[in-house]
């Protein structure tokens, strides 16, 4: 059993991250996107803060706001998507590892390429139905410039906000799939150079 589990740790020593950073293999794309967390982490706090204030406003001085609720929804949504972003960058999201941890060693940096490789289609995929729905955002069935509005007192645009955020963090989730499996190919092409005679 020892023995298995140093051949994992010795399999894979570089693509192991830290708690709270970016895999080595992300990359510089992946090193700019965890420096944002502080960022996104600040709009919760504000998110937070909004409710606390339509609250106070609301029940003490019986002057609620309009705003309040769109805009802590708002600040949660483009939170929650720019999470999903964070969880590729530093491999935290969730996976079944059924077979993922039954191999080491040259399967697992192949299983790393193909995953990779599979999550980049698939994120593509999402991200052209994202745009076909940003499309709808954006534009009036006559072509002209407009973005879609709540509908409510206030009638902000965050629906359309929220739709172009989650268009803008598929498409760099593609690209970061793609920086994984390129760094993945590298590291077992160097690896394999390595192993030679």
């Amino acid at each position: 059993m020892a023995r298995r589990d140093t051949a994992t740790s010795e399999a894979l020593p570089d693509a192991v991250a830290s708690p709270g950073s970016p895999l080595p293999q992300s990359g510089r794309l992946g090193r700019g996107i965890s420096r944002l967390t502080g960022l996104f982490a600040a709009g919760i706090l504000l998110a937070a803060a909004v409710l606390v204030l339509e609250v106070v406003m609301r029940y003490f001085f019986n002057a609620p706001t309009t705003w309040a609720h769109e805009t802590s929804i708002f600040l949660s949504a483009i939170t929650f998507i720019f999470g999903g972003l964070l969880c590729v960058v530093r491999d935290r999201h969730i996976r079944v590892v059924l077979l993922y941890d039954l191999v080491t060693g040259r399967a697992r940096q192949l299983l790393d390429i193909v995953i990779s490789l599979l999550c980049a289609f698939s994120t593509g995929f999402f991200t052209w139905a994202a745009w076909r729905m940003v499309e709808k955002a954006i534009f009036r069935p006559s072509g002209g410039f407009y973005l879609e509005t709540s509908g409510s007192a206030w009638n902000s645009p965050a629906p359309a906000l929220v739709k172009i955020f989650l268009l803008v963090v598929l498409v760099v989730m593609s690209i970061q799939f793609l920086v994984l499996a390129i760094h993945y190919m590298r590291a077992g092409i160097g690896r394999g150079k390595a192993d030679r005679p």
